[in-house]
């Protein structure tokens, strides 16, 4: 397995580059901006990029879909709920954060269940509405690898005061979807550090009030 994490524009997202060392082939996850970076990144593991995942549609996760997808020929995934955040810059934030509005298209739109196969890696997508309503996971059993996007993070979770945000749902989804996997699954989230599940399980306030503890 190739997983290579690159930190890229103004709000620090995570972009994630995973690819099957058999196959040649890979994904890239939320190319958020820096899109020379990404494409450098890509040909430094020599893969072939079959998809590009997009967790969730604000604006700092998809600002360099173009130019990653004009170089690899990827298809874009994005929840089905995505495709009104990437044609409305009042949902993507790009209306209020960028320097000018702007949308996106993707070419596949997922719901929740759905796997994706790319090589022998096998990612399934699993939706957690809340920080925004298209927030999806991608989860690689096989390596126990989980791309949490903006859902879950080391210790915290999503912010949840944007446009179709919810804290039930978020928190709903978080524990009834993702702290059942196995505690040895390595969380790697939109922004800021990795965790595990177990990590999150015994030390996350918003799920164990231990997690208060410092």
């Amino acid at each position: 397995m190739i997983l290579k994490v690159l930190t890229v524009g103004m709000m620090g997202v995570n972009c994630y580059i995973m690819g099957d060392e058999t196959t040649g082939k890979g994904v890239v996850v939320d190319p958020g901006a820096e899109g020379n970076k990404i494409i450098e990144a890509i040909k430094k593991e020599n893969l072939e990029i079959e998809y590009i995942f997009i967790t969730h549609g604000h604006f700092d996760h998809i600002g360099a879909l173009d130019k990653v997808k004009e170089f690899t020929g990827a298809e874009i995934v994005i929840h089905e709920e995505g495709k009104e955040y990437l044609s409305n810059p009042n949902l993507n934030l790009s209306g209020v954060f960028a320097h000018r509005g702007f949308t996106k298209t993707a070419d596949k739109y997922v719901s929740d269940g759905e796997i994706i196969h790319v090589g022998n890696l096998s990612f399934k997508v699993i939706h957690t509405p809340g920080h925004t309503m298209d927030g999806v996971n991608y989860y690689e059993e096989n390596h126990k690898v989980l791309f949490s996007g903006d859902n879950l993070f080391q210790r915290s979770i999503g912010r949840t005061d944007f446009p179709g945000g919810s804290f039930q749902l978020l928190k709903a989804g978080i524990k009834d979807k993702l702290l059942v996997l196995p505690e040895d699954v390595m969380v790697y989230p939109g922004h800021e550090g990795a965790t595990t599940i177990g990590s999150e399980k015994k030390h996350n306030p918003y799920f164990n009030e231990d997690g208060w503890d410092v």
